[in-house]
């Protein structure tokens, strides 16, 4: 195994989980607020789970998405 080609495509994965994920949620709440469905005070929980099938891995990370 070479340490330092995982670490640089686990780091690769991230960045790309974690950019993608903010524009969906950003868009995700721009909708809701052109529909009237949140005033823009409110806080979602949400959860984030990260799966790889070939290691058996699954585990779910719980937090909060506040918009104020």
């Amino acid at each position: 195994m070479n340490e330092e080609a995982l670490n640089a495509s686990i780091r690769k994965f991230l960045k790309l989980v974690g950019v993608s994920s903010q524009r969906e949620i950003e868009q995700a709440v721009a909708r809701a607020i052109r529909e009237n469905a949140v005033t823009g005070g409110e806080a979602f929980p949400a959860v984030m789970t990260l799966e790889v099938p070939g290691l058996k891995l699954r585990v779910a990370f719980d937090g909060e998405i506040r918009l104020q």
